[in-house]
């Protein structure tokens, strides 16, 4: 942690145990927008009137961070959407540590949720910080800006290498491999779809697709109200 001077980042064992790993399983470039998360994450947070290590636990929002993309590493590509999968990785990682089983649970849940801000800004601030702040750091948009004299340091630290770029490449990747990691209307779906041309099918189509319940046979919507009929 000593490269990055006097950026805020905690320094404790686990920590940089975990930054190692990183590190070395992801890309630079999504390396370096992992760290920017949290950097961005913890001044949105005292934007907000939050302290670190008093209003939420430093530790906990920083491993979020700098884990929170590791399922674009090769260790971390499963089946599941690159979100959940680097999620179940961290888990293991941390577990692995020694970590209390109810510390892993805020990390999974940070790290699963890291792609919907409305419903991470509802969570615990060591969740919310981290979509905030990986939000903040590939579009810095929204109620709270940072000074441009803080934001040139974090970049000078941690220069940017085309993140938004490469991540894009990175999901639609493995995504390509691996189809069931784009469901439909999920974020690594619309990107496919972008990169493809696909087009997704409709909710009737969705709910007409063996094996399924039928409810559409029989079934004249043509001048009918929305729930209208018998119960």
């Amino acid at each position: 942690m000593d490269v990055y001077g006097d950026l805020p980042f905690p320094r404790t064992a686990l920590a940089e145990a975990a930054t190692r790993y990183a590190r070395e399983i992801v890309p630079e470039p999504i390396f370096n927008h992992c760290m920017r998360t949290y950097l961005y994450g913890r001044a949105l947070g005292e934007a907000r009137g939050m302290r670190a290590g008093h209003d939420y636990d430093d530790e906990l929002l920083f491993l979020g961070s700098v884990l929170h993309d590791t399922g674009l590493s090769e260790p971390g590509d499963g089946d599941q959407r690159f979100d959940l999968d680097g999620a179940d990785l961290a888990a293991r990682f941390l577990t692995e540590r020694g970590v209390a089983a109810d510390r892993v649970e805020i990390v999974w849940d940070a790290i699963a949720l890291h792609l919907h801000y409305d419903l991470a800004l509802r969570k615990r601030p060591e969740i919310a910080l981290v979509s905030a702040g990986a939000g903040y750091d590939l579009g810095p948009a929204g109620p709270f800006t940072l000074p441009e004299e803080y934001t040139a340091r974090v970049h000078e630290a941690l220069p940017r290498l085309h993140a938004a770029a490469v991540l894009h490449r990175a999901i639609v990747g493995q995504a390509l491999a691996k189809p069931r990691k784009a469901p439909p209307f999920s974020l690594p779906g619309e990107l496919v779809r972008q990169e493809t041309g696909a087009v997704w099918p409709t909710w009737r189509e969705l709910m007409s697709t063996p094996p399924s319940w039928n409810d559409y046979e029989g079934f004249e919507d043509e001048g009918r109200e929305p729930g209208g009929g018998a119960a």
